[in-house]
């Protein structure tokens, strides 16, 4: 990228197209893997003329798996301006109320602070359809090693540095959060219980391990001892 190309900025002026380019050896790619197939069941009762956004869409991964099985999909990013991702404000989208069918906001509003993330989810609420549906994952501050940390050691493992994730949460706040700004959560599901020793074997040997996260989320289907929480919720009309 060149020093006055400002296409890019923030993580993906520095680590380029990861989403696009996975590395089996990024600790969270088992993760972004379920994460992936757990959207694509969502949406696949949805008919292809639904009008999909992908708000935090970063390089666009999404946008174009889902441009290229025929969906009518707009992404938005911050930090990334492209062909097919328009550079815009999660606290100010340009789109008109009632415009779109369902909005993916997958892993991001984590990015925003405590304070404005009643905004961020008021204002997918304003561009969403009545009946639209919210489709969200966040990283849950409550997983499950983070309460074993705190317990006998009185500090929480977060789920990343706070200068990235400065709005980080357990689950049971994002809950709260939804059900005040005009969403009924329809499913909420867990990604990657992380069990003391199982979840250091996965972050450390991600290609090696990774096939643990799946069998774990069999095991122990609770979502507030996950890593990653997915939750669908339908906008009200009220």
């Amino acid at each position: 990228m060149s020093a006055s190309d400002t296409s890019r900025a923030g993580e993906y002026a520095e680590r380029g197209d990861y989403h696009r380019h996975l590395d089996p050896h990024w600790s969270y790619a088992p993760i972004y893997e379920r994460k992936v197939r757990w959207v694509d069941a969502v949406l696949e009762p949805f008919p292809r003329s639904a009008r999909l956004l992908d708000v935090g869409a970063g390089e666009g991964a999404l946008v174009a798996r889902y441009r290229a099985l025929g969906r009518d999909i707009v992404g938005v990013d911050t930090a990334y301006e492209s062909e097919i991702v328009e550079k815009a404000d999660l606290l100010s989208l340009p789109f008109d109320d009632r415009s779109f069918d369902a909005v993916l906001c997958l892993d991001v509003l984590e990015h925003v602070t405590l304070l404005e993330q009643p905004k961020a989810l008021t204002e997918i609420a304003r561009v969403l359809k009545d009946d639209g549906l919210l489709i969200m994952s966040v990283p849950n501050l409550a997983h499950l090693h983070s309460r074993f940390k705190f317990f006998f050691a009185g500090k929480l493992t977060r789920t990343s540095a706070v200068d990235r994730h400065p709005g980080d949460r357990p689950l049971a706040e994002y809950l709260e959060l939804l059900a005040g700004t005009g969403f009924d959560i329809e499913r909420r599901e867990g990604i990657f219980p992380t069990v003391p020793v199982l979840f250091r074997l996965v972050n450390h040997y991600p290609k090696k391990m990774g096939w643990l996260v799946g069998v774990l989320d069999v095991l122990l289907p609770f979502p507030g001892l996950a890593f990653l929480a997915t939750l669908t919720a339908r906008r009200t009309s009220r």
